[in-house]
């Protein structure tokens, strides 16, 4: 079975990492859209046109069975039309963990960043209104705008990128917040930072075990899953840092370019 994979950089890489753990006799196919990123400060029309762009590629160079939409903003901005321009494919998106995150909190205060794109969605806006009223926590949330230009940069512990983090979690720290949900796929890559700059042990919530653990099972619903080797193959669209590729998964993997989607 063939699974694309498409992120607007190195982010959803945090969850191919767990897809190469658990998925069995699979090829990855994965597209580092990184001419268009970031994708979190781009209009709804953009990031749509991005994603089926990306989308028509995997499926006519690649014949893909399966996407995962391994970016917080394309799935807001996107999953809906392209679920509905693809009714035969298997599409898996990406959102933000809130309802775990809630149930790991003892102090019922809970953080969330992502990008200004997600924090706008209408769905994620309807998700934290029904769930801080029946569960009685509060949200904060921070858009971090510059954070993912940071790490595709490979500027994940910089002096820079603390001052940045100080400024967006100092309210977090000072409310008690004790769980953290990761809403962007680049932002696992950062927990250390976060957890620096906090002061204290956090929880934090992220996308990659429920978006492979959601894939698995409707791979099995259609029979597609089976035993053997997994193998990944890497695409960009533009510029890649490849030291953050292998920090991510390693030395075997390199990176490939794509002078078009068409």
């Amino acid at each position: 079975m063939k699974v694309g994979v498409f992120d607007s950089g190195l982010g959803g890489l945090t969850i191919v990492r767990t897809m190469l753990e658990k998925l069995q006799s699979a090829e990855i196919i994965y597209v580092a859209d990184t001419a268009n990123a970031p994708y979190g400060e781009k209009t709804k029309e953009q990031i749509l046109a991005f994603s089926i762009a990306i989308t028509e590629y995997l499926i006519s160079h690649h014949r893909i069975d399966a996407l995962v939409v391994a970016c917080n903003t394309a799935t807001s901005a996107a999953i809906s039309e392209l679920r509905e321009k693809y009714p035969d494919l298997i599409i898996v998106g990406t959102e933000p963990g809130l309802k775990p995150a809630i149930s790991h909190s003892v102090s019922k205060n809970v953080g969330v960043l992502a990008t200004p794109a997600t924090l706008n969605g209408e769905k994620y806006k309807a998700l934290v209104s029904m769930l801080c009223e029946h569960y009685h926590v509060r949200v904060f949330e921070q858009p971090c705008p510059g954070l993912v230009q940071q790490i595709e940069s490979g500027d994940t512990d910089t002096p820079k990128t603390l001052e940045m983090l100080e400024g967006w979690l100092k309210p977090m720290r000072d409310a008690n917040v004790d769980t953290i949900v990761l809403g962007c796929t680049h932002y696992p890559l950062v927990k250390n930072a976060i957890e620096r700059v906090m002061g204290r042990p956090i929880t934090f919530v992220e996308s990659a075990e429920g978006v492979t653990n959601r894939l698995l099972c409707l791979l099995e619903q259609k029979g597609e899953a089976s035993d053997g080797e997994t193998t990944l193959k890497l695409f960009a669209t533009g510029p890649i840092e490849t030291g953050m590729v292998k920090n991510i998964l390693g030395e075997k993997f390199s990176v490939a370019m794509i002078n078009s989607l068409d």
